[in-house]
């Protein structure tokens, strides 16, 4: 099967027929299974990192050491993500191909990186996280958020920000790669706020101590999106159209 540029995923007189050609319903399926594919793989790196830590680590446990769990899933998801786009070719070409730019590029990407964990942070205080107590643990959970949304959001798109307005605006999906965006991220961002309706109930449970029920409903929400997104995208193919914006 031939391989299927940006370009070519993007292009709008593909989607906007009336009926889809062989050539384009080939290149949806083809799009929907490596879609899958790559979810599969970092659904799978979700469990290794939970699961290695309490091979090696003595007393490793989701509730006990949480925080050691959070950022063993974090890295695990931010390094399988980057590798599984870049080996898809997920992300937009590059008009230049200099050093100069790819190291420029490297460098907004990082920085856009580290000030979604600074508004992921202050968005957790504003709903009513302790400002200064527990500190590391608000900051570990917008680290998560950040490695479950805003790294995607980096993979798909690259450091644009006007793209990423016009991908969550209404009826603003280019692709499908655009659509499973929407999906991840929204569940991602759902489960998050689900997780925390449990902390101020009496019950004593220790996923109740702060944020180990949000977390964890941002990590369900975050692989219910990867089963979700590529199914929904294939049951619903006749109804999508993409237009450029």
């Amino acid at each position: 099967m031939r391989h299927v540029t940006y370009e070519q995923r993007h292009k709008p007189d593909i989607w906007n027929r009336p009926h889809i050609s062989a050539e384009a319903a080939i290149m949806w399926d083809h799009e929907i299974r490596a879609m899958a594919s790559s979810h599969s793989i970092i659904a799978a790196s979700v469990f290794m990192a939970t699961v290695l830590p309490a091979v090696l680590v003595p007393g490793f446990s989701v509730y006990g050491t949480h925080l050691l769990w959070l950022y063993s899933v974090s890295a695990a998801v931010a390094a399988v993500s980057v590798s599984v786009f870049w080996l898809l070719g997920i992300s937009p070409p590059t008009k230049k191909h200099t050093l100069g730019y790819k190291l420029s590029r490297l460098f907004r990407s990082c920085l856009y990186f580290f000030l979604s964990c600074l508004f992921f942070h202050t968005v957790v205080i504003l709903y009513g996280a302790p400002l200064i107590e527990s500190a590391l643990e608000t900051f570990s959970l917008a680290v998560l958020l950040t490695s479950l949304t805003t790294l995607r959001c980096l993979c798909v798109l690259g450091p644009n920000v006007q793209a990423w307005i016009r991908v969550f605006s209404r009826h603003g999906a280019m692709s499908v790669w655009d659509t499973c965006l929407q999906i991840t991220v929204a569940f991602t961002l759902i489960g998050a706020w689900l997780g925390a309706f449990p902390i101020p109930l009496d019950w004593d449970r220790p996923w109740q101590v702060w944020p180990v029920s949000c977390s964890l409903g941002a990590m369900i929400g975050y692989l219910t999106g990867l089963v979700v997104a590529p199914a929904w995208i294939h049951y619903h193919r006749k109804q999508l159209t993409y237009k450029c914006k």
